[in-house]
């Protein structure tokens, strides 16, 4: 059998949103194919999304605009934030922050010795929880071996044309590295032992 070439339209490891290894979809009737090909969509442009702040924020191109999108570039520009930074403590615990900035803390009289900023952009309309960029933290924390103790940390999610804030402190964050620490542990066990 000669079998048809599809190498340009099937990238070699890619699959099918509708294929036959997601079969789920041949139980929807029309409404809940319409819900779920709506909803890929909305992924496919916040990933968009995501690529577009981050080459405005590196290129420090401001946009006009009162939006989260906006308020997200804009902010991180302003506050001189390096946008996609992977943080990495181990192949079992990384990630990368949509936009990061640590520095010398500005205010002597603070008793920090460092500020830390991260800010999150989310495109999704379910309302997003600080514990992700929590977990930034920490990672940052465990891979630059910072002592969060020494840190004012900020963290902020955009989405749906507001702005959340954090400031965890270091009781926050110690716990978190601790077990990203414990954890790591037990995987490299588990990997080693098959």
């Amino acid at each position: 059998m000669q079998w048809n070439d599809h190498s340009r339209e099937v990238p070699e490891g890619a699959h099918a949103l509708f294929g036959a290894s997601s079969y789920h979809w041949t139980n929807y009737d029309e409404d809940k194919f319409k819900e779920v090909f709506k909803s890929n969509l909305a992924k496919q442009e916040g990933t968009m999304l995501h690529e577009f702040a981050a080459q405005c924020i590196m290129m420090r191109r401001k946009i006009n605009g009162k939006d989260t999108l906006a308020k997200h570039i804009n902010d991180a520009i302003g506050f001189k934030m390096d946008a996609e930074v992977p943080l990495y403590y181990s192949e079992f615990f990384f990630g990368t922050t949509d936009a990061i900035n640590f520095r010398n803390h500005p205010d002597k009289e603070s008793g920090y010795k460092y500020f830390l900023r991260i800010h999150d952009l989310k495109t999704g309309k379910i309302p997003a929880k600080l514990r992700q960029l929590e977990v930034y933290a920490a990672l940052f924390f465990l891979e630059y071996k910072i002592k969060p103790e020494d840190t004012e940390i900020e963290l902020r999610i955009y989405q749906n044309d507001d702005i959340m804030v954090g400031n965890p402190t270091a009781k926050d964050i110690k716990p978190i590295m601790n077990k990203i620490v414990l954890f790591d542990k037990v995987a490299q066990k588990m990997k080693l032992e098959g």
